[in-house]
Protein backbone atom coordinates (compact mmCIF):
# COMPACT_ATOMS: atom_id res chain seq x y z
CA UNK A 1 0.00 0.00 0.00
CA UNK A 2 1.19 3.35 -1.04
CA UNK A 3 0.81 6.73 0.97
CA UNK A 4 1.28 9.65 -1.16
CA UNK A 5 2.64 13.06 0.74
CA UNK A 6 0.79 16.03 -0.54
CA UNK A 7 -0.32 19.43 0.19
CA UNK A 8 -3.96 20.54 1.08
CA UNK A 9 -5.22 22.61 -2.00
CA UNK A 10 -2.92 21.51 -4.49
CA UNK A 11 -3.61 19.48 -7.60
CA UNK A 12 -1.88 15.49 -7.01
CA UNK A 13 -1.89 13.18 -9.47
CA UNK A 14 -2.30 9.31 -9.08
CA UNK A 15 -1.99 6.65 -12.37
CA UNK A 16 -2.81 3.54 -12.77
CA UNK A 17 -2.03 0.75 -15.53
CA UNK A 18 -5.10 -1.52 -16.80
CA UNK A 19 -4.41 -5.32 -16.62
CA UNK A 20 -7.17 -5.47 -20.09
CA UNK A 21 -6.97 -3.93 -23.33
CA UNK A 22 -10.05 -2.31 -24.71
CA UNK A 23 -11.41 -1.47 -28.03
CA UNK A 24 -12.44 2.13 -27.03
CA UNK A 25 -11.12 2.79 -23.32
CA UNK A 26 -12.50 6.60 -23.27
CA UNK A 27 -16.07 5.38 -23.41
CA UNK A 28 -15.83 1.94 -22.17
CA UNK A 29 -14.28 2.17 -18.88
CA UNK A 30 -15.55 4.22 -15.88
CA UNK A 31 -13.07 4.78 -12.74
CA UNK A 32 -13.30 6.62 -9.82
CA UNK A 33 -11.05 6.84 -5.95
CA UNK A 34 -13.16 6.48 -3.34
CA UNK A 35 -11.63 8.65 -0.89
CA UNK A 36 -12.39 8.38 3.26
CA UNK A 37 -12.10 11.58 4.47
CA UNK A 38 -10.62 12.43 8.10
CA UNK A 39 -14.06 14.35 8.79
CA UNK A 40 -15.64 10.71 7.94
CA UNK A 41 -16.94 11.50 4.71
CA UNK A 42 -16.21 10.28 1.42
CA UNK A 43 -15.54 11.76 -1.69
CA UNK A 44 -16.21 9.65 -4.82
CA UNK A 45 -13.47 11.18 -7.54
CA UNK A 46 -13.51 10.36 -11.20
CA UNK A 47 -10.47 9.43 -12.79
CA UNK A 48 -9.99 9.49 -17.13
CA UNK A 49 -8.11 7.60 -19.69
CA UNK A 50 -4.77 9.29 -20.04
CA UNK A 51 -3.56 6.83 -23.19
CA UNK A 52 -3.02 3.81 -23.87
CA UNK A 53 -3.00 1.90 -20.62
CA UNK A 54 -2.87 4.58 -18.46
CA UNK A 55 -5.73 5.78 -16.08
CA UNK A 56 -5.24 8.79 -14.04
CA UNK A 57 -6.95 10.70 -10.98
CA UNK A 58 -6.39 14.19 -9.83
CA UNK A 59 -7.27 14.98 -6.49
CA UNK A 60 -7.37 17.94 -4.53
CA UNK A 61 -7.25 18.01 -0.71
CA UNK A 62 -9.31 20.39 1.25
CA UNK A 63 -8.72 18.44 5.32
CA UNK A 64 -5.45 18.10 6.14
CA UNK A 65 -4.84 14.58 8.13
CA UNK A 66 -4.71 11.06 6.71
CA UNK A 67 -6.85 9.78 4.26
CA UNK A 68 -7.46 6.29 2.49
CA UNK A 69 -8.49 5.20 -0.91
CA UNK A 70 -9.56 2.79 -2.92
CA UNK A 71 -10.44 2.61 -6.62
CA UNK A 72 -13.53 1.34 -8.06
CA UNK A 73 -13.73 0.31 -11.83
CA UNK A 74 -16.37 -0.69 -14.25
CA UNK A 75 -14.25 -3.63 -15.36
CA UNK A 76 -14.22 -5.18 -11.78
CA UNK A 77 -11.95 -7.79 -13.48
CA UNK A 78 -9.15 -5.29 -14.19
CA UNK A 79 -6.53 -5.84 -11.55
CA UNK A 80 -4.93 -3.07 -12.70
CA UNK A 81 -7.98 -0.61 -11.92
CA UNK A 82 -10.23 -2.19 -9.44
CA UNK A 83 -9.73 -2.30 -5.73
CA UNK A 84 -6.42 -0.46 -5.72
CA UNK A 85 -5.72 0.79 -2.33
CA UNK A 86 -3.34 3.63 -0.80
CA UNK A 87 -3.39 7.05 1.47
CA UNK A 88 -2.89 10.30 1.42
CA UNK A 89 -1.48 12.22 4.04
CA UNK A 90 -1.92 15.64 3.84
CA UNK A 91 -0.32 18.62 5.34
CA UNK A 92 -1.83 22.02 5.22
CA UNK A 93 -1.24 24.59 2.15
CA UNK A 94 1.94 26.69 3.11
CA UNK A 95 2.01 28.76 -0.80
CA UNK A 96 1.03 31.99 -1.50
CA UNK A 97 -1.48 31.22 -4.39
CA UNK A 98 -4.75 33.17 -3.59
CA UNK A 99 -6.66 30.56 -5.34
CA UNK A 100 -4.95 27.79 -3.25
CA UNK A 101 -4.87 29.60 -0.12
CA UNK A 102 -8.22 31.31 -0.05
CA UNK A 103 -9.96 27.75 -1.94
CA UNK A 104 -11.83 27.75 -4.71
CA UNK A 105 -15.09 29.81 -6.01
CA UNK A 106 -18.54 29.39 -4.35
CA UNK A 107 -21.21 31.87 -4.03
CA UNK A 108 -21.20 34.94 -1.73
CA UNK A 109 -23.48 34.79 1.14
CA UNK A 110 -25.55 37.67 -0.62
CA UNK A 111 -26.25 35.51 -3.73
CA UNK A 112 -24.99 38.66 -5.80
CA UNK A 113 -21.04 37.98 -6.05
CA UNK A 114 -18.27 35.60 -5.69
CA UNK A 115 -15.89 34.90 -2.87
CA UNK A 116 -13.08 32.32 -2.47
CA UNK A 117 -14.04 29.50 0.42
CA UNK A 118 -12.38 31.01 3.29
CA UNK A 119 -14.60 33.86 2.20
CA UNK A 120 -12.49 36.77 0.49
CA UNK A 121 -14.72 38.25 -2.03
CA UNK A 122 -13.75 37.75 -5.35
CA UNK A 123 -14.27 40.29 -8.51
CA UNK A 124 -14.64 38.64 -11.36
CA UNK A 125 -12.68 40.75 -14.23
CA UNK A 126 -12.52 38.48 -17.51
CA UNK A 127 -10.45 38.00 -20.73
CA UNK A 128 -11.84 35.98 -23.96
CA UNK A 129 -9.48 33.59 -25.08
CA UNK A 130 -12.21 30.87 -26.77
CA UNK A 131 -9.24 29.41 -28.92
CA UNK A 132 -5.86 29.86 -26.78
CA UNK A 133 -5.59 25.87 -26.45
CA UNK A 134 -4.99 25.73 -30.07
CA UNK A 135 -1.47 25.60 -31.69
CA UNK A 136 -2.20 29.21 -32.74
CA UNK A 137 -1.44 30.44 -29.32
CA UNK A 138 2.18 28.41 -28.63
CA UNK A 139 2.96 26.96 -25.59
CA UNK A 140 5.11 28.18 -23.77
CA UNK A 141 5.91 31.59 -25.23
CA UNK A 142 2.68 32.93 -26.62
CA UNK A 143 0.94 31.54 -24.39
CA UNK A 144 2.98 32.84 -20.74
CA UNK A 145 3.42 36.66 -22.76
CA UNK A 146 -0.37 36.46 -23.05
CA UNK A 147 -0.85 35.43 -19.72
CA UNK A 148 1.79 37.96 -17.70
CA UNK A 149 0.13 40.68 -19.84
CA UNK A 150 -3.51 40.18 -18.12
CA UNK A 151 -2.04 39.48 -14.76
CA UNK A 152 -0.35 42.86 -14.70
CA UNK A 153 -3.24 44.72 -15.87
CA UNK A 154 -5.25 43.15 -13.05
CA UNK A 155 -7.77 40.45 -14.73
CA UNK A 156 -8.97 37.39 -12.33
CA UNK A 157 -10.24 34.97 -14.85
CA UNK A 158 -9.69 33.75 -18.37
CA UNK A 159 -12.57 32.23 -20.30
CA UNK A 160 -11.40 29.34 -22.57
CA UNK A 161 -12.79 26.15 -24.75
CA UNK A 162 -11.52 22.95 -24.18
CA UNK A 163 -13.70 21.29 -26.84
CA UNK A 164 -14.67 21.86 -30.46
CA UNK A 165 -14.53 25.67 -31.26
CA UNK A 166 -16.71 28.65 -32.30
CA UNK A 167 -17.42 29.95 -35.67
CA UNK A 168 -15.86 27.04 -37.09
CA UNK A 169 -17.21 23.34 -38.49
CA UNK A 170 -16.26 19.62 -37.28
CA UNK A 171 -13.09 18.64 -37.14
CA UNK A 172 -11.80 22.06 -38.76
CA UNK A 173 -7.59 22.52 -38.26
CA UNK A 174 -7.85 25.71 -36.69
CA UNK A 175 -8.95 23.77 -33.39
CA UNK A 176 -6.26 21.55 -33.54
CA UNK A 177 -3.14 22.40 -31.35
CA UNK A 178 0.83 20.39 -32.05
CA UNK A 179 -0.83 17.27 -30.69
CA UNK A 180 -4.04 17.25 -33.35
CA UNK A 181 -7.56 17.87 -32.99
CA UNK A 182 -9.32 16.67 -29.89
CA UNK A 183 -11.45 14.27 -30.70
CA UNK A 184 -11.58 10.82 -33.21
CA UNK A 185 -13.73 8.47 -35.31
CA UNK A 186 -16.60 11.14 -35.02
CA UNK A 187 -16.25 12.07 -31.59
CA UNK A 188 -16.64 8.62 -30.43
CA UNK A 189 -12.95 8.64 -29.44
CA UNK A 190 -11.05 10.98 -27.30
CA UNK A 191 -7.14 12.43 -28.19
CA UNK A 192 -5.37 12.54 -25.13
CA UNK A 193 -2.67 14.03 -26.12
CA UNK A 194 -4.53 17.39 -27.15
CA UNK A 195 -5.52 17.28 -23.62
CA UNK A 196 -1.86 16.55 -22.48
CA UNK A 197 -1.08 20.07 -23.94
CA UNK A 198 -3.83 21.71 -22.83
CA UNK A 199 -3.24 20.71 -19.38
CA UNK A 200 0.13 23.05 -19.29
CA UNK A 201 -1.95 25.88 -20.15
CA UNK A 202 -4.58 25.56 -17.60
CA UNK A 203 -2.02 24.71 -14.75
CA UNK A 204 -0.08 27.79 -15.99
CA UNK A 205 -3.15 29.76 -15.38
CA UNK A 206 -3.81 28.35 -11.86
CA UNK A 207 -0.17 29.11 -10.94
CA UNK A 208 -0.77 32.74 -11.87
CA UNK A 209 -3.30 33.29 -9.91
CA UNK A 210 -6.78 33.29 -12.86
CA UNK A 211 -9.62 31.37 -12.66
CA UNK A 212 -10.05 28.77 -15.75
CA UNK A 213 -13.43 29.65 -16.80
CA UNK A 214 -13.76 26.69 -18.97
CA UNK A 215 -15.93 26.16 -21.57
CA UNK A 216 -16.84 22.53 -22.79
CA UNK A 217 -17.70 23.16 -26.56
CA UNK A 218 -19.72 25.74 -28.58
CA UNK A 219 -23.78 25.03 -27.96
CA UNK A 220 -24.34 23.86 -31.62
CA UNK A 221 -22.45 21.20 -31.67
CA UNK A 222 -24.63 19.00 -29.25
CA UNK A 223 -27.09 17.81 -32.39
CA UNK A 224 -23.58 16.98 -34.42
CA UNK A 225 -22.27 14.91 -31.63
CA UNK A 226 -25.36 13.64 -29.92
CA UNK A 227 -26.09 14.07 -26.10
CA UNK A 228 -24.46 10.64 -25.11
CA UNK A 229 -21.08 11.64 -26.47
CA UNK A 230 -20.99 15.41 -25.70
CA UNK A 231 -22.50 13.60 -21.87
CA UNK A 232 -19.56 11.23 -22.12
CA UNK A 233 -17.03 14.40 -23.06
CA UNK A 234 -18.49 16.79 -20.05
CA UNK A 235 -17.44 13.73 -17.75
CA UNK A 236 -13.88 13.69 -19.00
CA UNK A 237 -13.60 17.34 -18.46
CA UNK A 238 -14.60 16.74 -15.00
CA UNK A 239 -12.44 14.27 -14.83
CA UNK A 240 -9.61 16.08 -15.89
CA UNK A 241 -9.84 19.09 -14.33
CA UNK A 242 -12.28 19.47 -11.26
CA UNK A 243 -9.65 19.20 -8.75
CA UNK A 244 -8.39 22.57 -10.24
CA UNK A 245 -9.86 25.95 -9.19
CA UNK A 246 -11.61 26.66 -12.28
CA UNK A 247 -15.36 27.34 -13.30
CA UNK A 248 -17.62 25.36 -15.86
CA UNK A 249 -19.36 26.47 -18.91
CA UNK A 250 -21.11 23.87 -19.82
CA UNK A 251 -21.11 25.64 -23.70
CA UNK A 252 -21.21 28.73 -25.64
CA UNK A 253 -23.90 30.32 -26.79
CA UNK A 254 -25.95 27.43 -25.66
CA UNK A 255 -29.23 27.42 -27.83
CA UNK A 256 -27.99 29.19 -31.00
CA UNK A 257 -27.84 26.78 -33.91
CA UNK A 258 -25.05 25.90 -36.52
CA UNK A 259 -24.55 28.67 -38.31
CA UNK A 260 -26.48 27.25 -41.54
CA UNK A 261 -28.70 25.16 -39.69
CA UNK A 262 -31.96 23.66 -41.77
CA UNK A 263 -34.33 23.69 -38.75
CA UNK A 264 -33.28 26.38 -36.79
CA UNK A 265 -36.34 25.38 -34.36
CA UNK A 266 -35.23 22.34 -33.34
CA UNK A 267 -31.95 22.58 -32.85
CA UNK A 268 -32.47 25.32 -30.78
CA UNK A 269 -35.34 23.18 -28.45
CA UNK A 270 -32.62 20.07 -28.50
CA UNK A 271 -29.96 21.90 -27.41
CA UNK A 272 -31.67 23.80 -24.85
CA UNK A 273 -33.05 20.29 -23.39
CA UNK A 274 -29.79 18.67 -24.20
CA UNK A 275 -27.41 20.94 -21.71
CA UNK A 276 -29.83 21.56 -19.18
CA UNK A 277 -29.58 17.70 -18.74
CA UNK A 278 -25.76 17.64 -19.42
CA UNK A 279 -25.66 20.69 -16.75
CA UNK A 280 -27.16 18.21 -14.45
CA UNK A 281 -24.64 15.65 -14.33
CA UNK A 282 -21.91 17.69 -14.20
CA UNK A 283 -23.79 18.98 -10.70
CA UNK A 284 -24.05 15.44 -9.56
CA UNK A 285 -20.71 14.08 -10.70
CA UNK A 286 -18.04 17.04 -9.79
CA UNK A 287 -16.66 16.11 -6.41
CA UNK A 288 -14.87 19.96 -5.78
CA UNK A 289 -18.70 21.56 -6.61
CA UNK A 290 -17.47 24.16 -8.81
CA UNK A 291 -19.50 27.13 -9.90
CA UNK A 292 -21.66 26.52 -13.12
CA UNK A 293 -22.97 28.23 -15.71
CA UNK A 294 -23.93 28.55 -19.71
CA UNK A 295 -22.66 31.40 -21.93
CA UNK A 296 -25.85 32.51 -23.54
CA UNK A 297 -27.03 34.33 -26.60
CA UNK A 298 -28.12 37.06 -24.50
CA UNK A 299 -29.48 35.72 -20.94
CA UNK A 300 -27.80 32.56 -19.64
CA UNK A 301 -31.02 31.75 -17.54
CA UNK A 302 -32.98 31.28 -21.00
CA UNK A 303 -30.26 28.91 -22.62
CA UNK A 304 -31.58 26.17 -20.22
CA UNK A 305 -34.90 24.43 -19.05
CA UNK A 306 -34.32 24.52 -15.00
CA UNK A 307 -32.09 27.56 -14.18
CA UNK A 308 -31.75 26.40 -10.27
CA UNK A 309 -28.88 24.18 -11.71
CA UNK A 310 -26.84 27.64 -12.35
CA UNK A 311 -24.88 29.06 -9.60
CA UNK A 312 -24.54 32.17 -11.69
CA UNK A 313 -26.23 33.79 -14.96
CA UNK A 314 -23.48 34.83 -17.84
CA UNK A 315 -24.79 37.73 -20.77
CA UNK A 316 -23.93 38.34 -23.94
CA UNK A 317 -24.79 42.25 -24.65
CA UNK A 318 -24.10 42.62 -28.28
CA UNK A 319 -21.10 43.91 -31.01
CA UNK A 320 -22.44 47.11 -32.14
CA UNK A 321 -20.43 49.20 -30.64
CA UNK A 322 -22.20 52.56 -28.46
CA UNK A 323 -25.78 50.87 -29.72
CA UNK A 324 -24.57 48.34 -27.76
CA UNK A 325 -24.63 50.38 -24.32
CA UNK A 326 -28.40 50.84 -23.91
CA UNK A 327 -28.73 46.65 -23.80
CA UNK A 328 -25.88 46.27 -21.21
CA UNK A 329 -27.82 48.59 -18.92
CA UNK A 330 -31.43 47.06 -19.27
CA UNK A 331 -29.44 44.01 -19.53
CA UNK A 332 -27.53 43.94 -16.32
CA UNK A 333 -30.81 45.08 -14.88
CA UNK A 334 -33.29 42.61 -15.53
CA UNK A 335 -30.41 39.90 -14.57
CA UNK A 336 -29.48 41.65 -11.22
CA UNK A 337 -33.28 41.92 -10.68
CA UNK A 338 -34.42 38.20 -11.36
CA UNK A 339 -35.72 35.74 -9.13
CA UNK A 340 -34.06 33.60 -7.39
CA UNK A 341 -31.51 35.99 -7.10
CA UNK A 342 -27.73 34.63 -8.31
CA UNK A 343 -24.57 36.72 -9.62
CA UNK A 344 -24.58 38.02 -12.82
CA UNK A 345 -21.71 38.17 -15.29
CA UNK A 346 -21.42 40.33 -18.78
CA UNK A 347 -19.38 37.75 -20.40
CA UNK A 348 -18.83 39.27 -23.90
CA UNK A 349 -20.27 42.50 -25.33
CA UNK A 350 -17.97 44.46 -27.66
CA UNK A 351 -15.01 43.05 -28.38
CA UNK A 352 -12.32 45.59 -28.54
CA UNK A 353 -11.41 46.42 -32.94
CA UNK A 354 -14.15 44.11 -34.11
CA UNK A 355 -16.02 45.43 -37.09
CA UNK A 356 -13.08 47.76 -37.07
CA UNK A 357 -15.02 49.79 -34.16
CA UNK A 358 -15.70 49.19 -30.34
CA UNK A 359 -12.54 50.72 -29.06
CA UNK A 360 -11.26 51.91 -25.38
CA UNK A 361 -14.35 54.68 -24.83
CA UNK A 362 -16.80 51.66 -25.34
CA UNK A 363 -14.95 49.39 -23.19
CA UNK A 364 -15.06 51.53 -20.33
CA UNK A 365 -18.37 52.36 -20.58
CA UNK A 366 -19.41 48.44 -20.91
CA UNK A 367 -17.62 47.69 -18.35
CA UNK A 368 -18.49 50.66 -15.11
CA UNK A 369 -22.21 50.22 -16.33
CA UNK A 370 -22.19 46.52 -15.55
CA UNK A 371 -19.90 46.91 -12.66
CA UNK A 372 -21.70 49.89 -10.75
CA UNK A 373 -25.13 48.31 -11.40
CA UNK A 374 -25.02 45.17 -9.34
CA UNK A 375 -23.18 42.48 -11.53
CA UNK A 376 -20.56 40.64 -10.04
CA UNK A 377 -18.39 40.71 -12.88
CA UNK A 378 -16.77 41.90 -16.24
CA UNK A 379 -15.34 40.14 -18.99
CA UNK A 380 -13.38 42.06 -21.67
CA UNK A 381 -12.81 40.47 -25.14
CA UNK A 382 -10.16 41.94 -28.28
CA UNK A 383 -10.60 41.18 -31.48
CA UNK A 384 -7.73 38.79 -32.44
CA UNK A 385 -7.43 37.36 -29.47
CA UNK A 386 -10.76 35.29 -29.40
CA UNK A 387 -9.58 33.74 -32.08
CA UNK A 388 -5.70 34.21 -31.78
CA UNK A 389 -4.91 35.78 -34.87
CA UNK A 390 -1.16 35.05 -35.63
CA UNK A 391 0.58 35.97 -39.25
CA UNK A 392 -1.71 34.01 -40.75
CA UNK A 393 -5.11 35.36 -39.92
CA UNK A 394 -8.03 32.96 -38.44
CA UNK A 395 -9.99 33.41 -41.72
CA UNK A 396 -13.56 33.64 -42.46
CA UNK A 397 -16.12 32.14 -40.07
CA UNK A 398 -18.79 29.41 -41.89
CA UNK A 399 -21.27 32.24 -42.84
CA UNK A 400 -18.64 33.79 -44.65
CA UNK A 401 -17.48 36.64 -43.02
CA UNK A 402 -14.36 37.53 -41.32
CA UNK A 403 -14.24 39.14 -37.84
CA UNK A 404 -11.18 40.11 -38.30
CA UNK A 405 -7.53 39.72 -38.94
CA UNK A 406 -5.38 41.77 -36.22
CA UNK A 407 -3.14 39.94 -34.61
CA UNK A 408 -3.25 38.63 -31.24
CA UNK A 409 0.20 40.38 -29.89
CA UNK A 410 -1.20 44.12 -31.48
CA UNK A 411 -4.54 43.04 -30.14
CA UNK A 412 -3.08 42.32 -26.70
CA UNK A 413 -1.57 45.79 -26.42
CA UNK A 414 -5.19 47.38 -27.19
CA UNK A 415 -5.80 50.10 -24.51
CA UNK A 416 -8.77 48.95 -23.52
CA UNK A 417 -7.69 45.70 -21.59
CA UNK A 418 -5.68 47.96 -19.31
CA UNK A 419 -8.25 50.31 -18.92
CA UNK A 420 -10.60 47.48 -18.10
CA UNK A 421 -7.74 46.43 -15.50
CA UNK A 422 -7.95 49.92 -14.05
CA UNK A 423 -11.81 49.19 -13.07
CA UNK A 424 -11.01 46.37 -11.02
CA UNK A 425 -8.33 47.43 -9.31
CA UNK A 426 -10.16 50.75 -8.67
CA UNK A 427 -13.17 49.11 -7.26
CA UNK A 428 -11.08 46.43 -5.41
CA UNK A 429 -9.92 49.29 -2.88
CA UNK A 430 -13.43 49.13 -1.59
CA UNK A 431 -16.07 46.81 -0.61
CA UNK A 432 -17.46 46.67 -3.68
CA UNK A 433 -19.54 43.61 -2.76
CA UNK A 434 -21.79 46.33 -0.81
CA UNK A 435 -22.33 48.88 -3.41
CA UNK A 436 -26.24 49.76 -3.57
CA UNK A 437 -27.49 51.99 -6.02
CA UNK A 438 -28.64 55.20 -5.23
CA UNK A 439 -29.98 57.34 -8.00
CA UNK A 440 -30.44 60.18 -6.22
CA UNK A 441 -27.22 61.11 -4.88
CA UNK A 442 -26.72 62.64 -8.17
CA UNK A 443 -27.99 64.89 -10.66
CA UNK A 444 -29.15 62.99 -13.74
CA UNK A 445 -28.76 59.86 -12.19
CA UNK A 446 -32.23 58.69 -12.62
CA UNK A 447 -31.80 58.46 -15.94
CA UNK A 448 -31.11 54.98 -15.98
CA UNK A 449 -31.46 53.66 -19.88
CA UNK A 450 -29.07 56.72 -20.87
CA UNK A 451 -25.48 55.82 -21.64
CA UNK A 452 -24.52 59.05 -20.88
CA UNK A 453 -26.05 59.48 -17.61
CA UNK A 454 -23.57 59.46 -14.47
CA UNK A 455 -24.19 56.03 -12.36
CA UNK A 456 -24.37 56.77 -9.02
CA UNK A 457 -23.80 53.97 -5.81
CA UNK A 458 -22.35 53.46 -2.87
CA UNK A 459 -22.61 52.68 0.68
CA UNK A 460 -24.65 55.21 2.81
CA UNK A 461 -22.72 57.15 5.62
CA UNK A 462 -19.03 55.15 4.27
CA UNK A 463 -18.59 55.54 0.66
CA UNK A 464 -19.84 57.56 -2.65
CA UNK A 465 -18.79 56.11 -6.45
CA UNK A 466 -20.09 58.10 -9.07
CA UNK A 467 -19.16 56.83 -12.80
CA UNK A 468 -19.16 59.98 -14.79
CA UNK A 469 -19.50 59.05 -18.81
CA UNK A 470 -19.36 62.30 -20.24
CA UNK A 471 -18.17 64.75 -17.75
CA UNK A 472 -17.77 68.12 -19.13
CA UNK A 473 -19.88 69.88 -16.65
CA UNK A 474 -19.69 67.32 -13.47
CA UNK A 475 -23.57 66.72 -12.33
CA UNK A 476 -24.28 68.06 -8.59
CA UNK A 477 -23.76 65.57 -5.71
CA UNK A 478 -26.82 65.49 -3.33
CA UNK A 479 -28.10 64.93 -0.21
CA UNK A 480 -24.61 65.38 1.79
CA UNK A 481 -25.32 64.82 5.45
CA UNK A 482 -24.06 68.14 7.43
CA UNK A 483 -22.47 65.81 10.22
CA UNK A 484 -20.35 63.62 7.95
CA UNK A 485 -16.88 64.64 6.68
CA UNK A 486 -15.71 63.36 2.87
CA UNK A 487 -12.65 63.12 1.26
CA UNK A 488 -13.35 63.44 -2.31
CA UNK A 489 -11.21 62.46 -5.17
CA UNK A 490 -11.44 61.65 -9.39
CA UNK A 491 -10.24 58.52 -10.36
CA UNK A 492 -8.86 58.46 -14.33
CA UNK A 493 -10.15 55.20 -15.87
CA UNK A 494 -8.14 55.66 -18.50
CA UNK A 495 -4.59 56.04 -16.81
CA UNK A 496 -5.57 54.59 -13.63
CA UNK A 497 -4.52 57.66 -11.28
CA UNK A 498 -5.84 59.25 -8.58
CA UNK A 499 -6.64 63.12 -8.72
CA UNK A 500 -6.80 64.85 -5.71
CA UNK A 501 -10.00 67.03 -4.45
CA UNK A 502 -10.14 67.26 -1.00
CA UNK A 503 -12.21 67.56 2.24
CA UNK A 504 -15.47 68.37 0.53
CA UNK A 505 -19.17 69.42 2.62
CA UNK A 506 -22.82 70.23 0.84
CA UNK A 507 -24.18 73.75 1.26
CA UNK A 508 -27.40 74.33 3.12
CA UNK A 509 -29.61 71.87 1.37
CA UNK A 510 -26.55 69.50 1.29
CA UNK A 511 -26.28 69.61 -2.47
CA UNK A 512 -22.08 69.69 -3.65
CA UNK A 513 -20.94 70.99 -7.03
CA UNK A 514 -17.09 69.28 -8.35
CA UNK A 515 -14.73 70.89 -9.57
CA UNK A 516 -13.70 69.82 -13.36
CA UNK A 517 -11.79 67.03 -13.67
CA UNK A 518 -8.72 67.59 -15.56
CA UNK A 519 -9.43 66.44 -18.58
CA UNK A 520 -13.15 66.13 -20.85
CA UNK A 521 -13.94 62.39 -20.63
CA UNK A 522 -15.27 59.95 -18.59
CA UNK A 523 -14.49 59.60 -14.74
CA UNK A 524 -15.26 58.01 -11.14
CA UNK A 525 -16.24 60.56 -8.70
CA UNK A 526 -15.11 58.64 -5.70
CA UNK A 527 -16.45 60.82 -1.77
CA UNK A 528 -14.93 58.15 1.01
CA UNK A 529 -16.48 59.31 4.78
Amino acid sequence: MTTYAIQEREVFEVAFESTRHYANPYMDVDLCLVISMPDGNEQRVPGFWAGGNVWKVRVCMTQPGDSAFRTRCSHAEDAGLHDRVGNFSVQPYSGENPLLRRGRLRIGDDRRHFAHADGTPFLWIGDTWWMALSSRLDWPHGFQELAADRVTKGFTVIQIVAGPYPDMPPGDPRNDNEAGYPFLDDFARINPAYYDLADLKIAHLVRNGLVPCIVGMWGYYLPMIGEERASRFWQYLVARYAAYPVVWCICGEGAMPWYLSKDRKADTARQKKGWTEIMRQVRATDPYHNLITIHPTQFGRDQVDDDSLMDFEMLQTGHSDMDSVPNVINSVARAVGRAPRMPVVNSEVNYEGILGRCWQNVQRLCCYHTLLRGAAGFTYGANGIWQVNTDTPYGPSPHGVCWGNTPWREAMRLPGSAQVGNAGRCLSQFPWWQLEAHPEWMDGAEKANDPYAPVATGIPEKLRIFYLPLCWTPPSVRGLKSDLKYLAWYFDPCTGKRHEIGAVSGDAEGNWHPPIPPEAHDWLLILEC
